[in-house]
């Protein structure tokens, strides 16, 4: 039963992430929960204000003899990133999400969890409710809109936030303090076209399957080496293409931009003479995908079955160009950091490309935190799609978040970290989009420093979130707040 997680310890952290999972909030849909948040401060008699982009602030004054301590802000953001598993039927906007206990993890059925960032949310309101913390003067912000666009960040206004310090909790591995993270820029991508009505006499029509892959958060998985199904997919397509004179009618390949591609899927023509030869090519690359990420993917299917024929199809010229482009398209790792071993610097993620009528939509999400990397990458990856004859265009342009490794909150964490449970945190630059990099231009005096749990495969349906550690960032965060 996913009530059970409202017994976890500690059990108002919980308890507070079992009501924010029974809420529908994918990115847009933020009125339900921004209200709960709203009246749970109220309920509290505590300060509670809402700007008008529809981030929630509330703030709860310092404990008797601390009023002269600087304000720190708790901010985390109420949207989480809607992806499930095409088995299961789940709408993101009504249902629940089901989660459950599962070992030293909750996850959720077969659909992402929304730990992503409830658990920081739930964190925040136990602060707030909690009356036994010490601590100074404290805000907690929930933002609405990160995970498309950022929204909530953006419209952060000079002026509703009173704190000098600011405590993130977005990130996804206890033990680890964040000092600086990416930034991005999203790749618009169109082919427009007038359809082909014209199909061979005695063409087959088929539809292609890859599904199975992991998938996963496009910037903290990104290093992890797992199959892109777009790319999949249209290396198959180039050499069916060339070999047995097929077709493409429509493709639909991944749903997010901010998350790795997982299934992919096509529907072709080809000659009937061809089906036996096409069907072994099927099985060849299903095998040889299995082989290549063997150890990385373990699930890998790839599967064609014959439909209705198609009335249209995408016009050779155009379905050339387009898998060429795909083709050519720089995906995942591109640089790294030399001053953090081990963090990606840049990557890019071809996250959808999906065909309607007239038109194919192709969407990348390039991650940098070097603001001239980023444009480089953009750049390139323009000069492929412009080649190929496409419309370009690039948007929701974020800055990244500059290391301050003199900064007065990383010293204090870092040094109640190790006083507490006698290892030195690491100190690490993530390469996902955090709010900070944003928040900056708002509040440039702010010091700022992201936390959090040990949380796996976030934006897909594998998320799951380490229970030990949420008690240990609990207890890591009173112990802050007591001290700073």
């Amino acid at each position: 039963m996913s009530a059970e997680i409202k017994d976890l310890s500690p059990k108002h952290v919980w308890s507070y992430f079992y009501d924010l999972t029974q809420i529908p909030r994918p990115t847009g849909q933020m009125e339900a929960v921004t209200r709960y948040v709203m009246d749970f401060g109220k309920s509290l008699g505590l300060e509670t204000l809402q700007d008008e982009v529809g981030n929630v602030l509330i703030r709860k004054p310092a404990t008797p003899g601390m009023e002269d301590r600087k304000t720190v802000v708790l901010q985390s953001h109420l949207d989480m990133v809607p992806q499930k598993n095409s088995s299961v039927n789940h709408d993101f906007n009504t249902d629940p999400i089901d989660a459950y206990i599962d070992g030293e993890w909750v996850t959720a059925r077969d659909t992402t969890l929304g730990a992503d960032n409830g658990i920081g949310a739930a964190l925040a309101m136990a602060a707030m409710s909690d009356n036994t913390l010490k601590h100074g003067p404290l805000e907690a912000l929930f933002t609405v809109d990160e995970e498309v666009g950022m929204d909530g960040a953006i419209g952060l206004k000079p002026g509703f936030l009173k704190a000098e310090i600011l405590i993130n909790c977005d990130s996804e591995e206890e033990g680890e303090l964040f000092v600086g993270c990416a930034g991005g820029a999203d790749l618009n991508i169109s082919f427009q076209y007038k359809d082909d009505a014209y199909i061979p006499e005695g063409d087959v029509a088929v539809k292609i399957s890859l599904t199975g892959l992991k998938g996963g958060h496009s910037g903290v998985d990104i290093h992890l080496g797992r199959a892109n199904a777009n790319k999949l997919l249209f290396r198959f397509l180039k050499e069916a293409v060339a070999d047995y004179g097929v077709r493409l009618s429509s493709v639909d390949g991944g749903s997010l931009r901010n998350a790795i591609p997982r299934e992919a899927f096509a529907v072709v023509t080809l000659p009937e003479g061809e089906t036996d030869n096409f069907w072994e090519l099927v099985s060849d690359y299903q095998d040889l995908y299995r082989a290549e990420y063997a150890g990385i993917e373990n699930n890998i299917t790839f599967t064609a079955e014959k439909v209705e024929t198609p009335n249209t199809l995408i016009p050779e010229e155009i379905q050339d160009d387009l898998i060429n482009a795909v083709e050519g398209c720089q995906n995942g790792v591109i640089s790294m950091l030399s001053d953090f071993p081990g963090t990606v610097e840049s990557s890019s993620n071809l996250a959808v490309v999906k065909s309607t009528e007239g038109l194919i939509e192709v969407k990348i999400l390039v991650r940098s935190s070097s603001e001239s990397r980023k444009a480089s990458v953009c750049s390139s990856l323009e000069s492929v799609f412009a080649l190929a004859g496409a419309k370009v265009e690039e948007g929701g342009a974020y800055n990244g978040w500059q290391p301050n490794i003199n900064s007065t909150i990383l010293n204090v964490m870092a040094k109640t970290y190790e006083e507490r449970y006698g290892k030195k945190p690491s100190v690490k630059v993530m390469h996902a989009g955090l709010e900070c990099g944003i928040m900056q231009g708002a509040y440039p005096t702010m010091d700022m420093i992201s936390i959090g749990p040990d949380l796996e495969f976030p934006h897909s349906p594998d998320e799951r979130v380490r229970i030990s550690t949420v008690e240990k960032v609990w207890d890591f965060v009173k112990a802050t707040l007591e001290r700073i």
